[in-house]
């Protein structure tokens, strides 16, 4: 799967303008030979890893046997996972390629369909190492030959408590599909569905109103094409709200079921458990991004003033407070300038960095036919750190991407080349940190060397609104998960009604009085993707405060303090997210990154507004 996917509005233009992949220089698009030399060396890998997976099954019954045989077993499953990686890698970097193209989809149905294979021969192994009895298990631990192995098995042990027993574990994963099923239907009712009709631009042409297109409707200049485009959006929301609730009424449902058949104290301790989070961490979030408010509020009203309206709507909230800076930045500029903003990091790694995004052809550069939209980083071990991007040199908020993709490249390439393979896969969680952290010196470089009231305008106001959605918005979006899965768990019913009283409530905390806020905006919340996944979003609002806590440290500080920063990148998965972090600098079980981040906020909305008079 790729590191990341940092989506971006699909173009405009039409095929015609669009060219082919052979139309663009072969220097412009990624190079793949490092993992396979074409497509008839990645046919022979996966006969020979569909040759090699009926081996497993002669690992039944040996994991419990000797610290010898359990490592022969973790190597064997070891040499299998890495094979599907790395055809797994090859397979999605030419599918996002071109999407239409039947021999991409064939190439990843037909690993898909190997990689479930593997999962069911190797069902075994981890019940297998569960069923190692205490004292049997210290001595593996204490054993040579599974020195290499250790911190990995440790983790796997830790979830001993919460596996069941084999015919309850049957009927568990019996059970995942038809329980998952409220995600499809969400899925389809509001992408297939759903009709939102059409609504007219600010050229007073009429477009069709999507999911997609309403955040261009939103980011217009002109208020009543905002305000047509929301209310419009959300009747048709309205329409279907009594499903939508029933919907996401069963995923909390699901969570619920799923933590206590599991024997978690709750849904919320049992997302945070494989990443060993407090529960303590997620709730002091919220904490003290409510005692921060008064600076968003205090945003809002800067925004009401500078846009010139009466009241301040939601649907107000998303246009540039400054226009896109007109400026064109060839992809070769803007690598130097992102190259540049990471000196702070040392030569090693800004050498590393400029040979892979130029030389090395990591980067798939510029939008040909049928390429996946947005922009991702996908590196599996060994192999390099590919980024694709859909860069428009017009558009310099593309820079910002490159600098982001970035991050999760060289955080990929440190962590895969100081660990072992069981070791060197990061979390989500510590992923969002290193990106972020990239975009933060970018910022930091570019007001440091422009002069230009423009281009510092769009700079503060880029960081400002980054902060409001990330940290802000989803703190938001992280409280209204934590109440509707206590509801749940207390007995309480989750109704259209309840549903939208909760959101309403928080809505009014975190917006009011200086935004209006519309009774339709209650419906928010059941058309929000990520609430049919629990208890993710918070992620978000922890890795920027960490990313920016950790800048503020490496631009401050001397060595030390970037060599601590690169162990983190190194450390990959070897320890979880919040002890990695603790190794760069920054304890985010403490609530100082999280009120730096305000602060930052505060003055970065200071700064506009005494630049914008």
């Amino acid at each position: 799967m790729p590191a990341t996917s940092s989506m971006s509005a699909d173009t405009t233009k039409s095929d015609i303008q669009i060219p082919t992949r052979q139309e663009i220089p072969i220097d412009y698009t990624w190079d793949l030979k490092p993992l396979f030399a074409n497509d008839e060396e990645w046919e022979s890998c996966l006969s020979e890893y569909a040759s090699k997976l009926p081996e497993l099954n002669s690992t039944k019954g040996k994991v419990g046997l000797s610290p010898r045989d359990l490592r022969d077993v973790l190597e064997l499953e070891k040499t299998l996972a890495m094979s599907a990686e790395k055809l797994g890698q090859y397979a999605g970097l030419r599918l996002a390629e071109d999407s239409s193209n039947d021999a991409n989809l064939s190439r990843q149905a037909r690993l898909d369909s190997l990689i479930t294979q593997a999962g069911e021969l190797s069902a075994h192994i981890r019940p297998e190492i569960m069923a190692i009895d205490d004292s049997k298990w210290a001595a593996f631990l204490e054993a040579p030959e599974l020195c290499d192995w250790v911190e990995y098995l440790k983790k796997i042990r830790r979830f001993r408590p919460h596996v069941l027993t084999a015919s309850e574990e049957r009927l568990v994963a019996l059970a995942g599909e038809p329980l998952g099923g409220f995600e499809r239907a969400f899925s389809q009712l509001m992408n297939v569905d759903m009709r939102f009709g059409s609504t007219f631009d600010e050229e007073g042409k009429e477009q069709p109103l999507t999911q997609s297109t309403l955040s261009s409707f939103l980011l217009a200049r002109k208020p009543e094409v905002r305000r047509r485009a929301f209310h419009q959006f959300y009747r048709e929301v309205s329409e279907h709200g009594h499903t939508l609730a029933s919907l996401y009424a069963h995923s909390v449902k699901t969570d619920v079921f799923s933590a206590r058949a599991r024997n978690y104290t709750s849904s919320l301790n049992s997302a945070l458990f494989p990443d060993s989070v407090p529960v303590d961490v997620y709730e002091n979030l919220i904490v003290e991004v409510r005692a921060g408010l008064p600076a968003l509020q205090d945003y809002y009203e800067l925004r009401r003033q500078v846009l010139g309206l009466e009241k301040l709507h939601h649907y107000d909230t998303y246009v540039p407070l400054v226009s896109e800076i007109k400026r064109i930045t060839p992809y070769e500029e803007a690598v130097k300038l992102v190259v540049d903003a990471l000196r702070p990091l040392g030569a090693e790694y800004c050498q590393i960095l400029e040979r892979g995004l130029i030389n090395d052809r990591w980067v798939d550069r510029y939008e040909t036919k049928g390429k996946r939209s947005g922009a991702f980083s996908w590196g599996s071990y060994g192999s390099p750190p590919y980024i694709m991007m859909n860069y428009k040199d017009d558009v310099f908020g593309d820079v910002y991407t490159l600098a982001h993709e970035a991050g999760h490249s060289m955080h990929t390439w440190y962590s895969h080349r100081s660990r072992n393979w069981q070791d060197a896969h990061y979390t989500i969680f510590a992923a969002e940190v290193a990106s972020t952290f990239n975009e933060e010196l970018l910022t930091h470089h570019l007001l440091a060397q422009t002069d230009d009231l423009a281009m510092r305008a769009y700079i503060l106001c880029r960081q400002i609104d980054d902060i409001r959605s990330t940290l802000f918005r989803q703190t938001m979006f992280a409280e209204f998960e934590r109440t509707t899965h206590a509801m749940q768990e207390a007995g309480e019913a989750l109704t259209y009604g309840s549903i939208r009283s909760v959101y309403r409530k928080l809505l009014d905390v975190y917006l009011a009085p200086a935004v209006c806020v519309d009774e339709e905006l209650e419906l928010e919340c059941l058309r929000i993707p990520h609430f049919y996944s629990a208890f993710y979003v918070y992620k978000y609002a922890t890795g920027i405060s960490a990313a920016i806590a950790l800048s503020d440290r490496v631009l401050s500080g001397g060595e030390s303090e970037r060599l601590q920063y690169l162990e983190f990148l190194k450390l990959g998965g070897l320890r979880y997210p919040l002890d990695a972090l603790r190794v760069a600098g920054v304890d985010m079980s403490r609530p100082e990154p999280v009120r730096a981040a305000i602060e930052l906020f505060r003055r970065r909305v200071d700064e506009l507004r005494e630049l914008l008079g």
